[in-house]
């Protein structure tokens, strides 16, 4: 089992649930905390300014381009988590090289500073734009549907 009680920054205030189940568990809550409000927000701002210039007309290529862009910026923020996930559960269970979230994070930095947390970028982007793209003009076009 591995004991996550040693790192100085906890995200129990967050979720109550236990999180040494899984050593990359509690950098995967915090990844998906960060994609899905970056998704939202980045799109809905995204759309607003893309509406008030009024290039391109409101619509499906409004969503398009809110969509894709909302993808970029889901990258830039979900990247490092990505990337200390990775570190944390691809690390051996019988030689732990990591304590816990913060202190993968800092070894990263140390050791490769900044430009390390976004190695793999245009994969990640490559997965999350199409996809992104996708799900927000799907959603777009289904809420009238439901009066939202």
């Amino acid at each position: 089992m591995i004991e996550l009680t040693s790192i100085p920054f906890s995200c129990d205030f967050i979720y109550p649930i236990h999180l040494s189940v899984s050593p990359g568990m509690e950098a995967n809550v915090m990844r998906a905390m960060v994609l899905n409000g970056t998704k939202m927000a980045c799109y809905d701002q995204i759309s607003l300014t893309v509406k008030k210039s009024g290039v391109v007309p409101a619509g499906i290529a409004t969503q398009f381009i809110s969509a894709f862009g909302a993808g970029f910026f889901m990258t830039c923020t979900v990247a490092p988590f990505d990337m200390v996930r990775t570190k944390l559960m691809n690390q051996p269970p019988d030689a732990k090289m990591y304590s816990g979230f913060v202190d993968c994070f800092t070894k990263i930095l140390k050791t490769g500073g900044p430009g390390a947390l976004y190695a793999g970028f245009i994969p990640i982007w490559s997965r999350f734009a199409p996809t992104t793209t996708l799900q927000l003009i799907i959603f777009a076009q289904v809420k009238p549907m439901f009066g939202l």
